[in-house]
């Protein structure tokens, strides 16, 4: 099977639909594994800091904030523990933490102090008289709040944030949780509500992304090819939207690429547009058949291979040039890259 960055473009025209099936058969989903990346929180570290907490409150019987201060001064990932029993973000706990206690917690404040804890749980917390440790005994004094309190009476169309199996009545769900464990079925109807790994997909989603533009820079600088690449929003004179890399610059642009990764065909079609546009750019005030730099697009993730018609309109735009990580290593070879290639002997 050729691939459409091997034929001509007047090949590819012919038998576009052959060119569609070929970079279908490469495009893999990359949603079923994801890295752990820094501050992944392993079960055994969380563990520990759950115990730790279970026994400082005597199975969560006398929970106050001394009790939790104890546990949370002793092993510090038990208050990411605490965090998780109330099921708020770093910033919702910022937010109600300053509305209970009158303290200010900023968002930021809040989202160092878990970060904090996440990348070393070994590292000691700030004491309690330093700002951030006053910080950490209101967000404590918040979560005894939260826990104690239970669900308010609700309306019938709202729902509660704290409405869950283990808080919903308090610390006596809170107790009955840990003694007797969760059934299945709740369970599952909390990750229904809640995503699976959600908060771990969310704080990596920008390494998930990272992982097409990594591999085409490492391609380009092992060619020894001079490129710019650029940064989330950044502008560029002479485009309205910015590529990812630009080779050898953007003040003589030769060959731009778009790299992207999606899982979700309707954020494909989004991204095909964008290279659509780049192609039009491509060609304006030129003679037919003579851009004005070259289209590459970089693509992974099943949200390519949905749509058809969107593959179609993305080879035609690039002219064939189409790559996906399993054939990025031939990105060099097989474009106007490997004019700008540096051999060993001369760099």
């Amino acid at each position: 099977m050729k691939f459409p960055f091997e034929v001509s473009f007047e090949e590819l025209q012919s038998d576009l639909d052959v060119y569609v099936d070929a970079v279908f058969s490469c495009l893999t989903s990359e949603f079923l594994v994801m890295p752990k990346g820094k501050g992944f929180v392993e079960f055994s570290v969380f563990e520990e800091g759950y115990e730790c907490l279970k026994r400082a409150t005597g199975g969560f019987r006398d929970v106050t904030p001394e009790t939790l201060g104890s546990a949370v001064y002793d092993i510090p990932i038990a208050l990411v523990v605490l965090r998780c029993m109330i099921g708020f973000t770093p910033p919702e706990w910022a937010y109600y933490a300053s509305r209970q206690t009158g303290i200010s917690v900023t968002q930021n404040a809040a989202r160092a102090i878990d970060r904090n804890i996440r990348m070393d749980p070994g590292a000691p917390l700030p004491r309690p008289g330093t700002v951030q440790g006053k910080r950490i005994r209101a967000l404590m004094s918040a979560a005894c709040n939260a826990l104690t309190s239970g669900v308010p009476r609700q309306v019938t169309d709202t729902l509660h944030r704290l409405d869950k199996a283990d808080t919903k009545a308090g610390l006596v769900s809170v107790r009955a949780s840990a003694n007797l464990g969760v059934p299945y079925s709740v369970l599952l109807y909390e990750r229904l509500l809640g995503r699976p790994f959600a908060g771990h997909r969310d704080s990596i989603s920008e390494l998930i992304g990272n992982v097409i533009e990594n591999a085409i820079e490492s391609v380009l600088t092992e060619a020894g090819i001079s490129f710019r690449k650029t940064g989330r929003a950044e502008r560029l004179e002479g485009f309205d939207q910015a590529p990812d890399f630009v080779v050898p610059n953007e003040f003589n642009p030769r060959v731009v690429i778009e790299a992207k990764l999606t899982e979700d065909d309707g954020t494909a079609r989004d991204k095909v547009t964008r290279v659509q546009h780049l192609g039009a750019l491509s060609m304006a005030g030129q003679p037919a058949g003579k851009p004005r730099f070259e289209v590459i697009a970089c693509i992974a993730g099943r949200g390519f291979g949905v749509r058809r018609e969107d593959m179609k309109k993305l080879l035609l735009a690039t002219r064939g040039k189409v790559f996906t990580l399993k054939n990025i290593p031939d990105l060099v070879d097989q474009t106007l890259l490997r004019d700008f290639r540096v051999i060993p002997s001369e760099r």
